[in-house]
């Protein structure tokens, strides 16, 4: 099985960059999607009427904000949009897709850089989604974590570390937050098969970043323990363009 994670940054401006046949050559059998910037009323029909894939969205209560979606060839059992806490489901950040082999977790988590509260907001979010993810996982279930983290973890996930040690996005608390994720039981997939530098998701547009490959791995794929022996590959595709960031992806043998 091969799932793929996008922030598309705008569901409705990718689908002007060829997205519809960017999915159809890789033909992954998910692919989930963050911040779609739309709500259910303005995802674009051609999405909703995709012969090969069905399409579940979660929405942000504010228009044009947020949002995530995921597509997939086989009907999962259940989708929910959200975990059961109002403050964080009301900005669509969260869709969950139960296989029944595994539960899928595609997450557009919160930017902490616009202050202190939004800072804060994003450790709540943190930890109360790694309470509910533990719970989840205590039942014996086998879990899949994927999307836009919006923190780097090590040095070597980000080309200027020094630079940006007081900045949102590598903070110590949001790093050591990783740590803690790690620690409770999970696995961040691409360092199974890559541990060196030099492989980012995301790349500042203002700067031209991605040209000199000044960016940032803010994006993620984490499977629980118990899930760790099937993942068979991960990637970034860095030379996707039409975001700020390029697609991840995992291949699973389940």
């Amino acid at each position: 099985m091969r799932i793929l994670s996008w922030n598309v940054n705008g569901i409705r401006a990718i689908m002007k960059k060829n997205f519809l046949e960017w999915l159809s050559a890789e033909s992954p059998d998910i692919v989930c999607i963050q911040e779609t910037k739309a709500n259910d009323d303005t995802i674009p029909k051609a999405l909703r009427e995709l012969s090969d894939y069905r399409c579940f969205v979660s929405s942000a209560e504010r228009k044009g904000y947020s949002g995530t979606m995921i597509l997939s060839k086989n009907k999962p059992n259940s989708f929910a949009a959200g975990i059961g806490i109002p403050q964080f489901d009301s900005e669509g950040r969260f869709s969950i897709a139960d296989y029944g082999k595994f539960i899928l977790f595609n997450v557009y988590f919160p930017n902490g850089n616009s202050g202190s509260e939004r800072l804060q907001y994003k450790m709540d979010f943190y930890d109360a989604f790694l309470r509910h993810i533990d719970a989840v996982r205590d039942t014996g279930k086998k879990i899949i974590i994927c999307g836009d983290v919006n923190t780097a973890h090590t040095e070597i996930d980000l080309a200027r570390p020094r630079q940006n040690e007081n900045h949102s996005g590598f903070l110590p608390e949001e790093r050591a937050w990783i740590d803690r994720v790690i620690e409770h039981g999970y696995c961040d997939t691409f360092r199974i098969f890559k541990q060196e530098g030099g492989y980012y998701s995301w790349w500042d547009y203002k700067t031209r970043a991605r040209e000199r490959n000044v960016g940032w791995r803010i994006d993620y794929f984490y499977v629980s323990n118990n899930l760790k022996d099937m993942v068979t590959d991960a990637f970034i595709l860095s030379d996707v363009y039409g975001s700020d960031h390029c697609p991840i992806g995992i291949e699973i043998n389940i």
